[in-house]
């Protein structure tokens, strides 16, 4: 089973191994994500602070410059431990077991506005990009999707696959093989911005489970958690869990 994540704002700092884009999922593309980066890297040293401050989503001068590096020869480190929004906080990984870790390795693509696709393993600097917005004119989620579509429905092909990216990630890449995601309701009423959180905790059962199929993903006990309803319509199953608390 192939699970689809989608990534934070927020990053950790530092590192310890060396950043090699070559080493990223899908070595084919380094053509093309080299080409995104040193267009990005030009935009951070030509230094324009209202060009900065739209592409990061940040406002104060500070945090600005703070991201103003040359992050091609920073440290990296795992983009599972890098990332440190609502889902990844909720997941936990560093307090996983190494059973728990690898299997997060194995099965967890992680999506980036700057890299495209990338496994929970790869290691990547700290950068700052923020969803949606442009690196000069080029349009990442533009830029990337007729160079995922095809690869992720190759490299996906007879796994069952559990998309739990938010809603923009479609425009990097549409599944076009039968995928299942999660919809969570509490006191009748959607939950949004909190759906991050408990993604994070379905992720971590998951992991912890060494989840191999959807089957028995839909078996799987998650506290706090039950299953309402599964609608399913063309290619997309939609499991509607009721937050118990």
């Amino acid at each position: 089973m192939k699970i689809l994540l989608a990534p934070s704002e927020t990053k950790t700092s530092g590192g310890t191994e060396p950043f090699k884009l070559e080493n990223l999922l899908f070595e084919d593309l380094l053509p093309h994500r080299t080409q995104l980066l040193h267009y990005y890297m030009n935009i951070l040293q030509k230094g324009d602070m209202v060009t900065l401050s739209t592409m990061f989503g940040l406002k104060k001068e500070a945090d600005i410059l703070r991201h103003k590096r040359d992050i091609i020869h920073e440290p990296a480190m795992k983009a599972i431990e890098r990332y440190t929004g609502v889902a990844f906080d909720y997941l936990n990984y560093s307090e996983l077991d190494e059973d728990a870790q690898i299997y997060l390795h194995n099965n967890l693509l992680i999506f980036s506005n700057l890299f495209g696709i990338l496994k929970a393993n790869d290691n990547i600097p700290e950068y700052r990009l923020q969803q949606g917005k442009s690196i000069g004119d080029i349009k990442p989620e533009q830029f990337y999707k007729p160079l995922l579509q095809e690869r992720l429905d190759n490299y996906l092909e007879g796994e069952d696959i559990l998309d739990i990216r938010a809603g923009f990630y479609d425009k990097y890449y549409k599944p076009t093989l039968p995928y299942t995601t999660l919809k969570f309701i509490k006191e009748g009423k959607v939950v949004s911005h909190w759906a991050k959180a408990y993604r994070g905790i379905v992720l971590r059962e998951i992991a912890k489970a060494g989840i191999t199929s959807l089957k028995d993903f839909m078996k799987l006990p998650i506290e706090g958690l039950s299953i309402y309803e599964i609608q399913t319509k063309k290619n997309k199953t939609e499991i509607i869990y009721i937050i118990d608390n």
